[in-house]
């Protein structure tokens, strides 16, 4: 009898065992996923096609066009010009990464996308994403030392503590893209493979886990949302103190130039962090509403960049006038 039951006790555990290998296997089943994109009726396929090809046209255009400026004006070659030029190259591919499949799905229902294809862009955009968060915050440092420190600006802003404070932000934005992608795809997938959103982002991946995601809800509040409100916090603090260091200036054009230079920068922040803290600090929403507020800071911010540090920079403005030849007469 004791055999009878040992011998039982081995087929069960066998068959527990086979069991548990057989479901597996049908967790990760899934090869590929389908991008549901933006909600809108098929007739506005065609003229939100040519919408977003603009916007991403004159994205790639304007942010190249700034990185070249920089990179050729020697007077533009100061800390926040190139902090600028890596801002840009950032708007430049987190665009990339994601509109050109958007622009797909508009046209030629292409919303197919392979298992290591979304893998890819969820990684490139929340490391391009999260560089993006260090950097506008490394932005406001700079304009904080260059205003409220100006005598010690030249001794703390040199030329490698630059290449260092840049290379920091590279650093931080690939260890929490790494972390983050693979603690999102260590879970199974199993089906539905329809993503109710139009690129591979965290929220709609987690909704198509096989898994508790309880503990990945919960991480991701922590490592995104509450990181992106502490840099916006840090961002509103560091302006705290340059708007009480501008009121102090004596000087009308003192005050307009130096308001001038950091209005540009705290617009594109704010539109920035507002639609981010708004999608990442509501843990498990599922709102349609959260893939048009993704719009924002996917393709109309880097678009807006160019645009804001052209027309509310008098420096950019002079440099871009000088590019074209005019030398003569300077832009008001």
């Amino acid at each position: 009898n004791l055999k009878g039951l040992e011998l039982s006790f081995l087929l069960l555990l066998l068959a527990d065992v086979n069991s548990k290998e057989m479901h597996s296997g049908n967790q990760t089943s899934v090869s590929h996923f389908i991008l549901v994109g933006l909600h809108h009726p098929p007739q506005l396929g065609v003229p939100l096609f040519l919408a977003f090809l603009v916007i991403y046209a004159l994205t790639v255009s304007g942010n190249g066009l700034i990185i070249f400026t920089v990179l050729v004006d020697t007077r533009l070659h100061r800390p926040m010009y190139w902090f600028l030029c890596h801002l840009s190259f950032l708007d430049m591919t987190v665009s990339s990464a994601i509109v050109p499949k958007m622009l797909a799905g508009f046209v030629l229902d292409s919303r197919v996308i392979s298992f290591g294809g979304c893998v890819i862009q969820l990684f490139s955009f929340h490391f391009l994403g999260c560089t993006e968060c260090f950097l506008y915050t490394l932005m406001a440092y700079d304009r904080f030392l260059a205003i409220c420190k100006p005598l010690h600006y030249a001794t703390i802003m040199t030329r490698n503590v630059c290449n260092y404070l840049a290379l920091g932000t590279w650093l931080g934005g690939t260890l929490h893209s790494l972390f983050q992608t693979s603690f999102i795809f260590r879970l199974p997938f199993c089906g539905p493979n329809q993503v109710d959103y139009f690129f591979c982002d965290i929220p709609a991946m987690l909704r198509l886990a096989c898994a508790d995601i309880t503990v990945n809800e919960l991480v991701t509040f922590v490592d995104i949302g509450f990181l992106a409100l502490t840099c916006f916090m840090l961002i509103l603090t560091s302006y705290g103190y340059i708007v009480a260091a501008i009121l102090r200036i004596q000087s009308a054009d003192g005050r307009r130039n130096a308001f001038s230079t950091c209005a540009a920068h705290l617009t594109v922040v704010i539109v920035y962090y507002v639609p981010c803290t708004f999608i990442y600090l509501r843990p498990g929403s599922q709102e349609t509403l959260d893939g048009v507020v993704a719009v924002f800071y996917t393709v109309i911010t880097p678009l807006l960049n160019p645009i804001v540090y052209t027309l509310r920079n008098k420096e950019m403005k002079a440099a871009l006038w000088r590019l074209g030849g005019r030398k003569d007469v300077l832009p008001h």
